[in-house]
């Protein structure tokens, strides 16, 4: 059993830690050394491990995926720096909490003893709440450290972040994650009953989550089995974690990121792959749909006019069917427009010819293309001289629909992939003609 544990190095249980407590907060440890997957910010030339090396903590905000550390570290920081330790969540304190805090922390202060607030689940903290922080932070009174999950950008206040660094976390890969298994068996001073490939996929189900896969080895421990399990007696055992993905937060917008990216790359495969990770999480399929509708005409747009219509149909057809059989529409909407030619040309079209219809004010169009429906009106010169497409013999004038001292503009312009390489044939050929009905 050596061979097996001799990188695992547990830490010794505190003392304050009961026999019968989880295996999880046995195995918390003692020392920032000791924290796994976190190197880059623990380590000699991390930002933690150098504040800690220099004994000064400035705030921070820890930010990671749950299970990862943020707790743990929080409470080595305090003792590696010698500051008193106090902790709150936001999901349980409201004002009352925070002003005794920080009353308590004012007092120590006094007595020459600087006080380390860690405020977990910092971003469920309004904005008023957030800013009540901000005089004990530039005063002293407390050095924060505050821990979320969710992008600080979007959840906390622009004048907090501004007075705290922003610490990443990384998930625990896999070499973390066996780490933490080969401490729980020393611990227990027994392997787990897994053979070896059922140990891998339990790493895997933990999805990166240290605390989930200490929690599901301590299942593991309890049972009385005869022989170690397979893969699929591990499967009908335990649960697997559900992926991390809230739909009104950053996972939401990660995903849809990259599907969107993934269609206009042209890769199937990997939008395939994000379509099924957010409709396996949860997520609206309307919304789903929602965007490759409007992907169908930023990202593809007239190189393939079909493409709208394919994704419009899907919609339709997801509506008819419901889950989980209309969601094989939803896929063919998303086949469809990865592997459809790409144009932005319709997108940028739009966006130059907003500009210039707000540039440009309130021009009148030339009197001849304008209606007449009043004797006046044909009396100042409306609709004179329109010259009417059909009665050509191209079925094109040529004529000048642009507003008087407006220069004629180009907005669109077709690629060559498509069907837009016969509408930038089309478009040449009546360049070709207007410019010649000009010098006639």
């Amino acid at each position: 059993m050596a061979d097996l544990f001799a990188d695992a190095v547990p830490p010794e249980p505190e003392e304050s830690v009961r026999e019968d407590a989880p295996l999880a907060d046995r195995l918390r440890p003692r020392t920032l050394d000791q924290v796994v997957g976190q190197e880059h910010l623990t380590g000699a030339d991390g930002a933690i491990g150098r504040m800690v090396a220099a004994g000064k903590l400035s705030s921070i905000i820890l930010w990671g995926p749950p299970g990862t550390g943020k707790t743990t570290i929080a409470r080595l920081l305090a003792a590696a720096v010698g500051l008193r330790f106090a902790s709150i969540s936001a999901v349980f304190s409201g004002v009352a909490d925070l002003k005794k805090v920080f009353g308590e922390a004012r007092e120590h202060a006094k007595l020459g003893k600087r006080t380390l607030m860690f405020v977990d689940e910092i971003h469920r903290f309004n904005r008023a709440q957030q800013d009540g922080f901000l005089p004990y932070v530039e005063d002293g009174t407390v050095t924060l450290v505050g821990a979320t999950t969710e992008n600080p950008s979007f959840e906390l206040n622009a004048a907090l972040l501004s007075r705290a660094q922003v610490l990443i976390l990384h998930r625990l890969d896999a070499t973390a994650l066996n780490t933490l298994l080969a401490r729980g068996e020393e611990l227990k001073q027994r392997p787990l009953p897994l053979t070896d490939e059922a140990r891998a996929a339990l790493v895997a189900s933990a999805d990166g989550d240290g605390r989930f896969l200490l929690n599901q080895a301590e299942t593991l421990f309890s049972v009385d089995l005869n022989s170690p399990l397979d893969s699929a007696g591990l499967s009908a055992l335990l649960q697997r974690r559900m992926a991390v993905y809230d739909k009104d937060r950053e996972g939401h917008y990660n995903l849809i990121s990259a599907l969107h990216k993934s269609l206009r790359g042209s890769d199937p495969q990997a939008a395939l792959y994000y379509l099924a990770r957010m409709l396996v999480a949860g997520e609206e399929p309307l919304y789903v749909l929602r965007r490759i509708v409007r992907f169908a005409s930023e990202d593809i747009g007239m190189a393939d006019p079909n493409a709208l219509v394919q994704s419009l149909a899907a919609k339709e057809a997801y509506d008819f069917l419901g889950s989980p059989e209309g969601e094989l529409a939803i896929v063919q909407a998303c086949l469809y427009c990865a592997t459809a030619p790409k144009s932005n040309a319709a997108y940028s079209a739009q966006k130059a010819a907003w500009r210039s219809a707000k540039s440009t004010g309130s021009l009148m169009p030339p009197p001849n293309i304008l209606n007449a429906p009043t004797r006046l009106m044909k009396d100042i010169g409306y609709g004179k001289d329109y010259a009417y497409d059909h009665h050509t013999a191209e079925g094109f004038s040529g004529a000048n629909y642009w507003p008087e001292g407006m220069n004629r503009e180009t907005f669109y312009t077709p690629t060559g992939r498509g069907f837009e390489k016969r509408v930038a044939e089309r478009l040449a050929y009546w360049d070709e003609l207007r410019a010649r009905a000009d010098t006639e």
